[in-house]
């Protein structure tokens, strides 16, 4: 028995089947990984926000409306995923002394794991995202999301050359933004 490639066209109207839809979100999980990865920058923890996801996606794809871009709504549920893990575990992880002294285990733990430079980092990138123009701002976090140039030139209704330029513009803006960050990549 051959097991073909599955991918769903709007041309073919018939009902997807669970089958169907899990082979389909099972062939975007090496994307998922790499996007997991700029998350977490850990493998075993991109490797659990993956699983975390898939099975979400399993669970709820009666949600799933065909013709939406299934990448898109996988990294949708992915970085929802990631934000609700990270304020649980934040929530979680409150250090709360009621005596005078922590103790020098405790201050390196609390030192190691703190996450706080995340919070500030992505409060930036929101910072440079919302100072973006509408103009500029939706076909970037439409392409952010998953979606082809196609698929945003067809939504909005401009050529793909205009789609590609303001891309472009917003990620040079971006850049330029969060030049602060530019010597901490590895």
């Amino acid at each position: 028995m051959e097991i073909q490639a599955l991918t769903w066209s709007p041309l073919n109207r018939k009902k997807m089947t669970k089958f169907e839809f899990n082979t389909l979100v099972i062939q975007h999980t090496d994307s998922l990984k790499m996007y997991a990865l700029h998350f977490t920058r850990d493998d075993e923890d991109a490797n659990d926000l993956v699983q975390d996801t898939l099975l979400k996606a399993v669970t709820y794809y009666t949600r799933f409306k065909e013709g939406t871009n299934l990448k898109g709504w996988l990294y949708t549920i992915m970085k929802n995923t990631f934000i609700n893990n990270y304020r649980r575990f934040v929530k979680t992880n409150s250090l709360v002394s009621k005596s005078d002294e922590i103790s020098s285990a405790n201050l390196v733990h609390s030192a190691a794991v703190n996450a706080g430079e995340n919070k500030f980092v992505m409060e930036d990138i929101q910072e440079a995202m919302t100072a973006l123009s509408d103009e500029y701002y939706v076909p970037f976090s439409m392409y952010f999301e998953g979606y082809k140039y196609h698929e945003i030139s067809g939504h909005l209704q401009i050529p793909i050359g205009t789609v590609k330029t303001r891309i472009h513009v917003a990620r040079r803006a971006m850049k330029k933004a969060l030049n602060t960050y530019k010597h901490d990549r590895v």
